[in-house]
C-alpha cells in the first residue's frame, strides 16, 4: 500500500539546483535512509513532504487519513509546558486520557485530601476501555532510555539536546503512520543510539531518516534513497547493498563518460567542418552532439581528490598526564587518571553524556585547570582543536574569506603549497559555492568549513570533539582517509560507531564515577568483550550462588493507591468471570450445543476457571490490607 507519492519535484534557491523532475514514493512498512551530500536538499526535501516549504514544480502527497510526525533537525516547543505535557501534547484519545491521568494522579500523590477522586476513577475506567495501561509503560520506557529523568521541568529550562531528545520521545510516544527523522542521533550517547536503532528496527512503522550514522542505516532501513547531482536513485537493500550497487553504477558511469568523451572528439571535429546550411540529419547530429556534450562532462560526486597535510614536526616527549582529577560541585567527572601519549597514536573516548569527555579535552588543552594532578605537554605538540560550539565567524563573511582570513596558501606537502580556493575544493566546496555567505551554509556545510579551518593550521595533535556531527557520507569518508594517514597524534569523540571503528586503536571509557578504563582496541571490540564479560558473570552466578533468601519485609499497613485501585478492578473482574461462567455451564449442560461448538466452549470455560483462580488469589492477597 502507497503511503506517499511524489512526483516531478524540482526545488532551487537563486542559481543552486538542488534537485529536478525527482520522483519516489514510499510504501507501507518501508524503512527508508535518505542519503545526500550536506547542502544537497536532504533537510528541504523533508520540509516540502510535510508542508514547511512548497516546491518550484511538482506535487507531493501522503495516503489520506494517515498520521505524520516529523522530528526536525533543530525542534522548538513554547517554553512554558513541562517536559511530560509536551510530550503528552497529543489529541488521540490513549493520549489525551493519559494526559489526564498522569495530572489527577499527580494531584492526588500531592494532597489526596484535595485530588478529585471521582473524575481520577472515571479515568481509570476509561483507561481500562481504551487499554491504555500498556501505553504508559512504553512511554516510562521510552523517557528512561533517553535519559528524560524530571518530567516536571519547563521546556525552557532544557539544553539543545535535552529539547532534541524530548522531541524524539514525543514521537515515538505519538505512534504516527509514517514518521519522519532528520538526525535521529544526533544529541543521544552511544547507548541511547544502540537502542533507538534496536527499536526502530523491530518496530512495524513506515519510517524515513536522514542520519550519517552508517551502522544505524545498516541496521534499521530496508530500502536507501541517494539525493545525487540534483537526481534520486533508488536502492533496495540497506546501506551495505546500497554500497555495492553504488560502485557499479559509477563504474557504468564512468564507462559510459569515458565513451561520449572519445565519441565527442569525433563530432567536435565534425561540427567544425560543417557548412552553414544544415540539412535535416545534419541537425539531428548536431542535437545528438548537444546531448553527447553533457553526458561526458558529467563527473561522480564521489570524484574526490585526496587530502594530504604536513603536520607539524613533533618530539619524543608528546602528553603526559598524572593523577588528574576534576570535580563540579560534589560531582566527580575524573577520578585519578594518568596516561602518557606516544607518538602516531589514535585514541577514542566514548561515554554516556555529561560524564566527562568534553571536560578532559578542556583540561588537555589548557582551556581548564584539574582539582589536582599535571598535565604536561612537549614543547613540539602543535594542538588542533575542533569543538561541539561550531564556528564562530561573521555571518556576512564569504567562504573564501574565512579560510584567507587564516591563510592564503596551505603547505600540505614537502614543498608543496595549495591555494585557499584549492584547498576549499578538497573539502566539496566547489568554485561556484566558494563566494557564498556563511549564514546560506547548511549546518553540515558549516561544520565541514570548521573543520577545514583547524585542518589547515597543519597541528601534530588533532583533537576531535564530535566531529561527525551533522556532516555528510561523502565527507566523513574523505575525512576517515585523511586520519588514517595523519602522522600526528589523534584524540576523537565521537557517537558515530563506523567511524570509531574505522580509525582509533584504543578506547578511553568513561565508566562513570570519574572513573576511565583504557580499553585496547576499536568500540565493536570493547562492546564484543563488554558482552562475553556479562554473559560469563551470568553464567558464573548462575553456578556459584545459593538461592537468596528473601529479606524480612517491612510490616505492611494499607494499600497503596495502585493497589486500592487494583482490589477494587478485582472486585469487578471476579463477579464478571463468574457471571460468564455460570452462562457457559448453562450451555453445556443444556444439552443442545452441536459437537463442535461444545468442544469450544469446553476449551474456554477451562481458560476462564484458570484466570479466575489467579484473580481470586491476588484478591486474597491484596484483602488482609484493604
Amino acid at each position: 500500500m502507497n503511503y506517499f507519492q511524489a512526483d516531478n519535484l524540482s526545488k532551487a534557491y537563486a542559481e543552486k539546483l538542488l534537485f529536478e523532475d525527482i520522483s519516489f514514493g514510499i510504501d507501507q512498512g518501508q524503512k527508508v535512509g535518505l542519503i545526500a551530500r550536506n547542502g544537497a536538499g536532504k533537510t528541504t526535501l523533508l520540509n516540502i513532504m510535510v508542508g514547511k516549504d512548497i516546491p518550484d514544480s511538482g506535487s507531493c502527497n501522503f495516503r489520506k487519513g494517515l498520521r505524520i510526525a516529523y522530528l526536525d533537525q533543530n525542534p522548538a516547543f513554547a517554553p512554558e509546558p513541562t517536559v511530560i505535557q509536551t510530550i503528552l501534547n497529543d489529541d488521540s484519545p490513549v493520549i489525551s486520557t493519559l494526559r489526564e491521568y498522569e495530572k489527577q494522579v499527580r494531584l492526588h500523590e500531592q494532597d489526596p485530601q484535595k485530588a478529585d477522586n471521582e473524575t481520577l476513577q472515571k479515568l481509570i475506567t476509561k483507561m481500562d476501555e481504551l487499554q491504555a495501561w500498556s501505553m504508559e509503560a512504553k512511554i516510562r520506557q521510552i523517557l528512561s532510555q533517553l535519559k528524560i529523568e524530571d518530567f516536571d521541568q519547563p521546556v525552557g529550562q532544557l539544553s539543545g539536546g535535552q529539547i532534541k531528545r524530548v522531541a524524539l520521545a514525543k514521537i515515538l510516544v505519538e505512534e504516527a503512520d509514517f514518521i519522519i527523522l532528520d538526525e535521529p542521533t544526533n544529541h543521544l550517547d552511544l547507548e541511547m543510539i544502540e537502542w533507538l536503532e534496536d527499536y526502530l528496527a523491530k518496530q512495524k512503522l513506515t519510517l524515513l531518516l536522514v542520519t550519517h550514522d552508517r551502522y544505524f542505516l545498516d541496521n534499521v532501513c530496508n530500502e536507501i534513497l541517494e539525493l545525487e547531482n540534483g537526481n534520486i536513485y533508488h536502492y533496495r537493500g540497506n546501506y551495505a547493498y546500497f554500497l555495492q550497487k553504488k560502485q557499479e553504477r559509477e563504474a557504468d558511469l564512468k564507462i559510459r563518460t569515458e565513451k561520449a568523451r572519445n565519441l565527442l572528439k569525433k563530432e567536435t571535429e565534425w561540427m567544425r567542418r560543417q557548412p552553414k546550411a544544415r540539412t535535416t540529419k545534419s541537425k539531428a547530429r548536431i542535437t545528438a552532439f548537444h546531448d553527447l556534450k553533457e553526458t561526458a562532462s558529467v563527473q561522480s560526486a564521489s570524484q574526490q581528490g585526496e587530502i594530504v597535510m604536513q603536520s607539524a614536526r613533533m618530539g619524543k616527549k608528546i602528553l603526559e598526564l598524572e593523577n588528574v582529577s576534576k570535580s563540579f560541585d560534589d560531582k566527580l567527572i575524573i577520578d585519578d587518571f594518568s596516561y602518557i601519549f606516544k607518538k602516531q597514536e589514535k585514541t577514542g573516548i566514548v561515554g554516556m553524556n555529561g560524564s566527562g569527555k568534553t571536560t578532559l579535552l578542556n583540561i588537555i588543552t589548557r582551556k581548564l585547570q584539574p582539582d589536582k594532578g599535571t598535565v604536561t605537554t612537549g614543547e613540539t605538540v602543535q594542538y588542533g582543536y575542533y569543538t561541539q560550539e561550531g564556528i564562530k565567524v561573521d555571518e556576512n563573511k564569504k567562504v573564501i574569506e574565512v579560510v584567507k582570513d587564516i591563510a592564503e596558501s596551505i603547505k600540505v606537502g614537502k614543498d608543496v603549497t595549495m591555494s585557499a580556493a584549492q584547498f576549499l575544493q578538497y573539502f566539496n566546496f566547489p568554485f561556484s559555492a566558494q563566494n557564498d555567505l556563511v549564514r546560506k551554509l547548511s549546518g553540515g556545510e558549516r561544520r565541514r568549513l570548521y573543520l577545514l579551518t583547524v585542518l589547515m593550521k597543519n597541528p601534530n595533535f588533532l583533537i576531535l570533539d564530535e566531529p561527525t556531527n551533522d556532516l555528510d557520507i561523502a565527507t566523513l569518508n574523505v575525512l576517515e582517509d585523511f586520519l588514517e594517514d595523519f602522522p600526528g597524534c589523534l584524540i576523537v569523540v565521537s557517537h558515530d560507531r563506523y567511524f570509531l571503528d574505522n580509525l582509533v586503536d584504543h578506547v578511553f571509557v568513561f565508566e562513570g564515577n570519574g572513573k576511565i578504563k583504557d580499553f585496547p582496541g576499536n568500540y565493536t571490540e570493547y562492546q564484543e568483550k563488554k558482552a562475553a564479560e556479562k554473559q560469563q558473570e551470568r553464567k558464573t552466578e548462575k553456578q556459584t550462588t545459593p538461592k537468596p533468601v528473601a529479606p524480612k519485609q517491612k510490616e505492611k499497613t494499607k494499600l497503596t493507591f495502585k493497589e486500592q485501585r487494583e482490589y477494587d478492578e478485582l472486585e469487578k473482574a471476579i463477579e464478571q468471570l463468574e457471571s460468564t461462567k455460570k452462562l457457559y455451564l448453562d450451555k453445556m449442560n443444556s444439552g443442545a450445543l452441536p459437537a463442535d461448538e461444545l468442544q469450544k466452549i469446553s476449551a474456554d470455560y477451562q481458560a476462564l476457571e484458570k484466570e479466575l483462580e489467579e484473580k481470586e488469589n491476588r484478591w486474597l492477597e491484596l484483602s488482609q490490607w484493604a
